[in-house]
Parts: structure tokens; sequence; C-alpha cells
């Protein structure tokens, strides 16, 4: 898939003004997250120390992971949705995932391979796998913007928001609570601070107190004080361990 100078324009070109419910953005934006810190992870691997080489190869294997389930639940969920009201609607994603599968396979074929690799070869393969990875990461970035681009204008022209609502409620059901856990540490710190209120406030209407604690645990760590405090009012949560906000 190639960057052209019409996708660019695209890119670009200006915002829709009456937002309509966007069930790429925030798993999409969750994904850049963690490919992004994982590439710089494996870049500055440090493939003589055991310790630090197994910590970012599990990294990669979550990632790969996660990569492998979003493909299933975009083609479990997604895809069929768009052929049922626009055949063919969902073609082009649907093959670039086969190639996703396809890559997902081969890097973990070369973790596999490096981690095995006697210590006179490490780093000539960690280079190898850093590259693959840049590849696998640019061509899932090019690939989300078109389904934030063309698939979401498949499903708007033909479902309500509620409809896609319901869809999402569906899909977000088939996630296992581990791996959402997973998804919200890289998710919530990816979103802007409206995004964020909204994801955490979706979830602490639906969700019991004590799940909306858990991820608020997990994500914690990875934002700072200026960001948990804005998300923290919002969520009428305490700024600090049982503490309330007085201010």
């Amino acid at each position: 898939m190639n960057t052209t100078t019409a996708t660019l324009s695209e890119a670009t070109g200006p915002a829709t003004t009456v937002p309509r419910a966007d069930l790429y953005m925030p798993i999409h934006k969750a994904l850049r997250h963690f490919m992004t810190d994982t590439l710089h992870r494996v870049g500055r691997m440090d493939v003589f120390d055991a310790a630090d080489m197994n910590t970012v190869l599990g990294q990669l294997d979550a990632l790969l992971t996660e990569c492998a389930s979003h493909i299933d639940r975009e083609n479990t969920f997604m895809h069929p949705a768009m052929e049922a009201r626009q055949p063919q609607g969902a073609h082009r994603t649907a093959d670039d995932h086969v190639d996703h599968l396809d890559s997902i396979a081969a890097l973990r074929a070369e973790a596999a391979t490096l981690r095995r690799a006697a210590p006179g070869e490490r780093m000539a393969l960690a280079l190898r796998l850093y590259r693959h990875l840049a590849l696998f990461v640019a061509e899932n970035f090019q690939h989300m913007h078109f389904e934030e681009t063309h698939n979401n204008a498949v499903v708007w022209s033909h479902y309500t928001d509620a409809e896609l609502h319901a869809l999402h409620d569906r899909l977000l059901a088939s996630i296992e609570p581990a791996e959402t856990m997973q998804i919200m540490r890289w998710m919530v710190p990816a979103v802007s601070p409206a995004e964020r209120a909204g994801i955490l406030g979706d979830m602490q209407a639906k969700a019991p107190p004590q799940a909306v604690a858990a991820v608020l645990d997990v994500v914690r760590p990875h934002l700072d004080d200026t960001a948990w405090d804005k998300l923290a009012r919002a969520l009428g949560a305490a700024q600090q361990p049982g503490l309330v906000d007085v201010r």
C-alpha cells in the first residue's frame, strides 16, 4: 500500500463538523502507541543482557498477539457488518489482514531465532528484526488510515450511531478481561483528555466500580500528573489514593 498525494491530502483535509461514532479511532491510537513503543525498545535492545532482551521480546510477543486478536475481531465484527450492507465494502482491508497475519508469523519466527542465537549472531539478527518490525508498523499505519477513512465512510453511510454503539458493545464483550487491561494500558495514555474521559466515563456507567478502579490502577503510571488530574476530575475519582479533590 503506497502513500500517495491524494492520501496525504485526505489525511490533512477538513474534519467533519458532526462527529460520528468512530469504532476505529480509540483502538487504533492504542495500537499506534503499542507499536511505536515496541519498535523503539527493539531498536535499543541490549542483546548481551538476557533480562533486557527477554523483556523486550516479551513485549514484542504481546504486541503481535494483540495485533492478531485485533485482526480477528475486525474480521468477526466489522467486516461482516460492512459486507451485509455494502458487498465488497471490506474487500481491501480483508486482503490486508491476510498479509498482516503472514508478517506476524514471520516476526515471531525471527524473534525466536534471536532468542536461540549465539552471542556473536545476535546484533545482526536484532537489526533484521528491528527493520522488519519497522516495515510492519509502517504498513499498519497506512492500513489503519484506510480503515479510518474508507471503512468508516462505509459504516457511517449504512448504520446509525445507535447501531454502531451496539456493535461496539458486542465486540467489547468478546474480549477477555486480561486483554482488556492490556488494551487500556496502551489506549488511555494515547488518547486526548476528552477522549480519555469519554472512554472511562462509559466504562464507569456500564462496569462494576472495581473494574474501573483496576483500569485506573493500570493506567495511572503511564499518565503524567496533569493528565491524571484531568481524568480524575472528569470521573470524580480521588486524585491521590485515599484522598478526594477539594479544589
